[in-house]
């Protein structure tokens, strides 16, 4: 029998173990799918305190419940560790590691490299290696293949490695890793069998690929769209700010079009992991191979400057009371780079905090999510919404739009409200001391 057929055959009795590397919103998820589908799934993360986490039965994922962990681990089909050995005996390895920007926007490929080369110890003939992080067009190919193939295996004979780009929207109800269409490319077509072959046992679409290449440049195309639009309204809202009109009016009309059009809107910045880094990896690819991404690098930079206006907007509206920054009480609502999430990873909101700090205002901040960050070496917890509390602040200024925010209470006792997100407006919350973007 050969080795593709002995994986295949092993994956669609579900006699495949699975191990997913890094434990992360994309990782830990995927990992308890599979095994709900019943398959041995091993769990590898460097973190320890993640791994203690999780074999206590708790979940640090806000879309995971402490339930559905415990769940899992009692069943015993599901473990964690910190120890590599398992790479070696596992049939598949599902790769979930960061990628994130180096201090110059560079692509960081240190943990896809540093995790290809503990693989090239591990990897055995018969199985399957799949990358889900996401990078630009050739790492497979050009970065993670021949790292692999110094261990004397052929990817595609002895086994079969593939690119499936994670689309995980944390803190979105609607869709999750099961119903949000997979797709896959393989160095060859038998490692791209293999991966939908897999695949296919928890998620309801797969969408195969011609090549590991195309599979990573459609996850760039995605976010490149997101940036690049969301970098045009940002710059519309702040253009309409001048103009004196408001902007979510104008995207409310122009939503009533029912073709060519697609809402988007402003807000304090952008955060996560996916739009502020991925279309640069596309960027930093282009320009190796002598093209400019204009737009993309236009986008980005409109996005970047985005917490300069918020903090401008500030201090225009502080001076209309006869205040400055400095010594302003200011309470920020919201710190994680979207709603309802737990997830600080570069959120506008840290960098807004930054020069508001800088500017030696009175900082503090609420979020239901995030209990202490920590500014300049300075820990702040955060604060509850009382009466009083809220009276004393010169100016509340909403950046991430929590569900579980008592937002009329802040209406009823703040003095001036600047609301980045029309939490307000949506909450159908009229007073006269709320200022919009």
């Amino acid at each position: 029998m050969s080795v593709y057929k002995d994986l295949k055959d092993k994956i669609r009795n579900k006699k495949a173990v699975i191990t997913v590397v890094g434990l992360g919103y994309v990782g830990l998820p995927m990992a308890l799918e599979f095994e709900k589908k019943g398959f041995k799934v091993n769990g590898l993360d460097a973190d320890n305190g993640r791994i203690r986490i999780l074999k206590k039965g708790c979940s640090y994922i806000n879309d995971l419940s402490h339930k559905s962990v415990e769940k899992a681990v009692n069943k015993g089909k599901f473990s964690v560790t910190t120890s590599n050995s398992v790479l070696g005996k596992s049939d598949v390895i599902i790769v979930c590691v960061p990628t994130p920007l180096g201090k110059t926007h560079e692509p960081d490929l240190s943990f896809v490299i540093d995790v290809s080369k503990t693989l090239k110890k591990y990897v055995r003939k018969g199985q399957g290696i799949i990358f889900e992080s996401t990078t630009y067009p050739g790492t497979t190919k050009e970065v993670i293949l021949p790292i692999l193939e110094k261990s004397g295996f052929k990817a595609g004979k002895d086994f079969f490695l593939a690119f499936s780009p994670e689309r995980i929207d944390p803190g979105n109800p609607k869709y999750d890793f099961t119903n949000i269409p997979k797709l896959v490319g393989g160095i060859t077509k038998n490692c791209t069998g293999i991966a939908k072959s897999l695949y296919s046992h928890v998620v309801k679409r797969i969408i195969p690929l011609s090549s590991t290449e195309t599979a990573e440049v459609t996850k760039l195309l995605e976010n490149t769209f997101r940036i690049v639009n969301i970098g045009l309204i940002n710059e519309f809202a702040h253009l309409c700010h001048k103009l004196d009109i408001d902007v979510w009016e104008v995207i409310k009309a122009a939503s009533t079009k029912p073709f060519g059009f697609m809402p988007f809107y402003p807000g304090p910045g952008v955060g996560g992991h996916c739009i502020p880094a991925d279309p640069l990896y596309l960027s930093w690819k282009a320009k190796r191979v002598g093209f400019e991404t204009k737009m993309i690098d236009l986008a980005a930079k409109v996005n970047r400057n985005v917490p300069s206006h918020v903090i401008e907007r500030i201090q225009d509206i502080l001076s209309k009371y006869g205040k400055k920054i400095k010594d302003a009480n200011i309470l920020i609502v919201g710190v994680t780079f979207k709603k309802d999430v737990n997830d600080l990873r570069d959120s506008p909101a840290l960098d807004i905090m930054d020069r508001l700090h800088k500017g030696k205002a009175k900082l503090t901040y609420h979020d239901p999510y995030i209990s202490e960050i920590t500014i300049k070496k300075d820990r702040i917890k955060s604060s509850k919404l009382s009466e009083t509390f809220l009276k004393k602040q010169d100016i509340v200024v909403v950046v991430t739009d929590h569900g579980d925010v008592d937002y009329k209470k802040i209406s009823d006792c703040s003095k001036i409200i600047f609301d980045t997100r029309n939490v307000f407006e949506k909450n159908k919350i009229k007073t006269k001391n709320i200022i919009k973007l």
